[in-house]
């Protein structure tokens, strides 16, 4: 696991991709973002966004032939502990796949109402997420 830098993006893109994630809001830099890697290719990646005091955890995807090694823990683990290091109070996700998954870290649903306003600037509040999108929360 390792701070992204923006040489990581192409990586980053072909993972979402063959997530089927949103790139939409992923910024250039891949600031806020982690990789995964292994024999020097980039198999994991995870970012946040920072609004205020909370946080949008997006683009968590890990390549086909890593999926049930951990590494999609480790990635949340890291990102988390980068939250913490941000002191933000609450961590904010939208999935339309992994709603079952993400419980073991803390999270739990919410409604859209309940999401702090700031975040519904971020790309995937505006649409790059289908409006059925499962919303969950960790508060730090």
């Amino acid at each position: 696991m390792r701070p992204a830098t923006a040489r990581d993006a192409p990586a980053v893109q072909t993972l979402l991709r063959q997530a089927t994630l949103p790139a939409a809001g992923v910024p250039d830099d891949l600031a806020h973002f982690f990789v995964a890697e292994r024999d020097g290719a980039v198999i994991g990646t995870i970012g946040l966004e920072p609004y205020g005091d909370a946080v949008l955890l997006r683009s968590a995807a890990v390549a086909a032939e890593a999926r049930g090694t951990g590494v999609g823990e480790q990635l949340v683990r890291t990102l988390l502990a980068h939250a913490r290091e941000l002191r933000v109070r609450h961590v904010i996700l939208l999935t339309t796949t992994a709603e079952d998954w993400f419980p073991r870290f803390g999270f739990a649903r919410i409604a859209r109402a309940d999401v702090p306003a700031a975040l519904h600037a971020s790309a995937e509040f505006q649409g790059a997420c289908p409006a059925s999108a499962t919303v969950m929360r960790l508060a730090l």
